[in-house]
């Protein structure tokens, strides 16, 4: 059973992994990250039902991403995905001593454990709390020029409108379901 993780803890940890590779405002340079766990990025054709995949073997370790998807779904795969390799052990093996996590159908429903934390991860190293508070204050968030208040913080972050809304919501404690937390 995948151990629960505080929402507190999972915001440290990526945290932490932003001080880490040296960056300090938005949008974070997912790559770099990646680079500096030395994990590779991949670009390929997945079907249309997988986002994205985290393959490792010992310390070594691969992401694939599906290339047909929007380049800002690509950056909250990669995000996720590293989500998995910094709070997870994986789940399912192929071949001999791989352990896979795979992003499909179920994942992107917030069901499981293992997607809600992965989830979490991404959103707060993608969004960190303080970036996005500090993004919301420079901003009215009138009735008239909320949704266009929303496009222009998605666009600093390089994020859906929707994962930014999501996040907001978390961020601002506007809602807070405990199991529901970040599921995008």
């Amino acid at each position: 059973m995948i151990r629960q993780l505080p929402p507190d803890e999972i915001e440290k940890r990526a945290r932490h992994l932003l001080k880490q590779a040296g960056i300090e405002s938005p949008p974070v340079p997912i790559e770099r990250v990646a680079d500096a766990l030395r994990i590779k990025i991949e670009r390929s054709d997945l079907g249309s039902d997988c986002s994205g995949v985290l393959v490792r073997e010992g310390e070594r370790a691969v992401i694939g991403v599906n290339w047909d998807h929007h380049p800002n779904r690509q950056r909250f795969t990669i995000a996720h995905e590293i989500g998995h390799y910094q709070l997870h052990l994986g789940t399912t093996y192929v071949d001999s001593g791989y352990r896979v996590n795979f992003r499909d159908l179920e994942a992107g429903s917030g069901t499981k454990r293992e997607e809600i934390q992965a989830n979490a991860f991404a959103a707060a190293l993608l969004m960190p709390a303080q970036w996005v508070r500090e993004e919301f204050k420079k901003r009215a968030f009138e009735m008239a020029s909320e949704a266009e208040d929303l496009e222009e913080m998605a666009r600093c972050f390089e994020v859906s409108t929707q994962a930014m809304a999501i996040r907001l919501a978390n961020v601002l404690n506007v809602t807070q379901d405990s199991e529901d937390h970040e599921s995008i």
